[in-house]
């Protein structure tokens, strides 16, 4: 009976996030977008910088992704000036 009404309550979380989703996709679909180019920036600039053989390495983490998805080109700024500034 318990597992029941937990998939009852769980197609009906996901049938109001789909409406939500439909509503707002473009928004979603942006913070997706830049999130997952800011993930690949954030990749290569760090083999770039290894190469060059500076030590400043931004992780690959969900803080990363939520924080380049949200600010986009000044959130990947952010991060590594943060690292930057640890440094001195």
């Amino acid at each position: 009976m318990g597992y029941g009404v937990a998939a009852i309550v769980l197609i009906c979380v996901l049938v109001l996030a789909i409406g939500a989703l439909k509503q707002k996709s473009r928004i979603f679909f942006q913070f997706l977008a830049r999130a997952v180019m800011g993930l690949v920036s954030i990749y290569l600039c760090n083999g770039m910088l290894e190469l060059a053989d500076i030590s400043v390495s931004v992780g690959l983490n969900p803080v990363s992704f939520v924080t380049v998805g949200a600010l986009g080109l000044s959130g990947f700024a952010l991060l590594y000036g943060i690292l930057f500034y640890q440094t001195l």
